[in-house]
């Protein structure tokens, strides 16, 4: 059997960017919008800088983002806005259908249902009929936190595991979807444990070997704040990808869409590099879908020697860095005395001596500059090296 789960296409119609999911294609990072949006927020200046914001964010490598549609007039906004921008927007919906059959009356990209909570068998099959009719894609979203009630009690009276619970939540709702002849499906079994996270992707995987598995959706859910978020998110689906498991990932943070975009980023480069040196990671049919061209940090961490703000000037870069999609190492040292020598393979590099800041290049100062001219000139000759690169 093949390794690579069905494909999935999103988005393609109208003025949005059309994205595939699954099979042999790049795994998809995606990210969801942290406030709710009224009309209000889309007109005028405000309008304009939400819609930059969700390009800077395809910029950095966002192919999905997703909203909450808790109620029509969510989904109305939704629909306006998918209209404004060729991101593929994608809509959460809970318990009514009806928001599920707004939604598909704009142009956004693909829902996010859970046909146990959706309502009747009558009310899930005008769901499906009418994404089938419209060419959009359904992912169902399995949490440990909201499973059905019957195989919820058979956890808490442990003759269940929480990962074989989230399997068979799963596997019920895409039966439903088999009932009615839908193909277009992802499916997400999200927990905020590590092994139950990897354990339920991975069994789920090996069950729908026979048939072909859905695109999975992966990722850690309730995480937490950065640090400790992205330590879960990596270690789960640093895992999974290691296995050539998941399709598109989600890394969950109580942080910016930003900072979601950057470590889901750095997790797919992690597994591609494991795999690139050598290290136990995805076999050579897999590691492909993991290779994405970007910029690589080199920084060091400051200490007493520092005479140069590493902390200050790699926050005002960083999402410029990651705008970037060529292959080009960036080192950011926090003084001279080491940092030209020990980051001598970086494309390029930013250091600084006193009231000084040394800009070099593979090892060699060329440029000695004022810091008050840091970030200009840093511009320009990184410009230079994007050119011969």
């Amino acid at each position: 059997m093949s390794l690579f789960s069905r494909v999935v296409k999103a988005g393609g119609f109208a003025n949005v960017r059309q994205v595939f999911i699954g099979g042999t294609n790049p795994v998809v990072i995606q990210t969801m919008w942290k406030d709710r949006l009224s009309f209000a927020d889309l007109g005028g200046s405000c309008g304009r800088a939400i819609c930059e914001r969700i390009d800077a964010l395809a910029a950095m490598g966002c192919g999905l983002l997703r909203f909450a549609a808790p109620d029509i007039e969510a989904a109305e906004v939704l629909g306006k806005l998918a209209g404004m921008v060729s991101m593929p927007l994608v809509a959460d919906i809970h318990f009514d259908y009806k928001i599920a059959l707004r939604c598909l009356d704009f142009p956004i990209a693909k829902i996010r249902i859970n046909p146990g909570n959706i309502g009747s068998p009558e009310k899930v099959k005008a769901v499906l009929d009418k994404a089938a009719g419209e060419g959009r894609p359904i992912r169902i979203g399995v949490n440990a936190g909201s499973l059905p009630q019957d195989i919820r009690l058979l956890v808490d009276e442990g003759r269940l595991g929480r990962a074989e619970a989230l399997v068979e939540a799963a596997e019920r709702e895409l039966a439903i979807f088999d009932k009615y002849n839908f193909k277009d499906v992802l499916v997400s079994m999200k927990a905020s444990g590590i092994a139950d996270t990897i354990n339920a992707n991975t069994l789920l995987t090996e069950r729908g070997k026979e048939s072909g598995s859905p695109p999975l959706h992966i990722g850690v859910t309730e995480a937490g704040p950065l640090v400790a978020g992205t330590v879960r998110n990596t270690a789960a689906l640093l895992a999974l990808l290691a296995k050539g498991l998941g399709d598109t990932i989600r890394v969950s943070l109580s942080d910016t869409m930003e900072n979601e975009l950057i470590a889901g980023r750095e997790i797919v480069a992690a597994a591609w590099d494991m795999s690139a040196s050598g290290a136990p990671g995805p076999n050579i049919s897999a590691k492909s879908r993991l290779k994405r061209a970007g910029v690589t940090i080199v920084s060091c961490p400051r200490c007493g020697r520092n005479s140069f703000d590493t902390h200050s000037f790699t926050a005002r870069w960083l999402r410029r860095f990651y705008a970037i999609d060529r292959d080009i190492c960036v080192a950011i040292m926090g003084c001279a005395v080491n940092g030209p020598g020990e980051a001598r393979h970086a494309d390029i590099g930013i250091t600084g001596a006193g009231d000084k800041v040394l800009i070099f290049r593979k090892g060699k100062v060329i440029r000695t500059i004022n810091a008050a001219e840091a970030d200009e000139i840093f511009a320009k000759e990184l410009a230079n090296v994007m050119q011969k690169n």
